[in-house]
């Protein structure tokens, strides 16, 4: 991750999680548990910085005076935020930390960072969103005064039977969405609706046991299929000793095999030599003969 706004976007989020921490240490909520998620995004966050700073470097190398100049004017800022992130992670607090905390990099994080941030036992109750009645257009006559609206946040959501069914309707559509639209079974969506944020935290911890579950079965499994991978590499091994033998043995057999060729080969040519020998002799002792007889 060598791209600073990458890193200002992983900055906002260990904010958020930060910020929730301290909302759930707040309502006497287990708020350690998002510790080793946090932890992970600071050591993402630090090897950023690193891979930022050797860019920085190759680039001066480079002559691409531009880009370094950039990721120079970004480093401060972001060493800066993750010293005070740091910081606040491990509880060691200040204003300066604390301000980093609950100003967001990017504006749009805005609502997020002002709800995480609200007391939540200074919330009050949840109150009708204001509308202007005059018009829905956004063109309005020049001078036309629009009444303000105001939205109010609540620990306790609205329970659904409060929510208008038109309203609804309009903005989630009239089906549901679902994971598998074959599936009967309840949604997210349906499970939390209704449910005060104790109640939300309790559903997730749930899921995140039955995840972990899940993920301990799977480790088990790559457990064993590692053990199995690791047998039949020891099975192989031995299988490839037994194949160097079996060629040690064969070029063995095929020097003897290539010896008592050239044996053969030495006794077929002294065959012929003798045959050619004693047909030389009896030609002689016939010319003999005839020269004895002629006389």
């Amino acid at each position: 991750m060598s791209n600073p706004n990458q890193l200002f976007l992983l900055a906002d989020h260990i904010k958020l999680s930060l910020l929730e921490r301290q909302r759930a240490q707040s309502l006497n909520l287990d708020g350690d548990s998002k510790d080793g998620h946090i932890s992970r995004s600071l050591d993402q966050f630090r090897d950023g910085l690193a891979a930022l700073e050797k860019e920085q470097k190759r680039l001066e190398e480079a002559g691409d005076e531009d880009g370094a100049l950039t990721l120079s004017d970004a480093l401060p800022g972001l060493q800066k935020q993750y010293n005070d992130l740091t910081s606040q992670f491990h509880g060691f607090s200040s204003p300066s930390s604390a301000a980093t905390l609950t100003h967001p990099n990017d504006p749009a994080l805005s609502p997020d960072f002002e709800h995480a941030t609200t007391s939540p036992t200074a919330s009050a109750p949840s109150a009708p969103v204001a509308q202007s009645s005059t018009s829905t257009s956004n063109l309005r006559p020049k001078g036309a005064r629009t009444t303000s609206k105001t939205v109010r946040f609540t620990d306790n959501p609205t329970s659904p039977s409060a929510v208008d069914p038109d309203l609804e309707a309009q903005l989630f559509g009239s089906a549901r969405y679902r994971d598998n639209p074959g599936d009967d079974s309840m949604g997210y969506r349906d499970e939390a609706a209704g449910m005060t944020n104790t109640q939300i935290h309790t559903y997730h911890q749930r899921i995140l046991d039955q995840q972990d579950e899940q993920l301990d079965a799977l480790g088990a499994s790559i457990a064993r299929q590692r053990e199995l991978s690791m047998q039949i590499g020891d099975e192989l091994d031995e299988h490839v000793a037994m194949l160097d033998d079996v060629d040690a043995a064969v070029d063995r057999h095929q020097g003897r095999l290539d010896r008592a060729r050239r044996q053969v080969g030495r006794i077929s040519k002294a065959a012929s030599e003798s045959k050619q020998m004693i047909a030389i002799i009896i030609l002689i002792i016939v010319l003999v003969l005839l020269i004895a007889i002629l006389k």
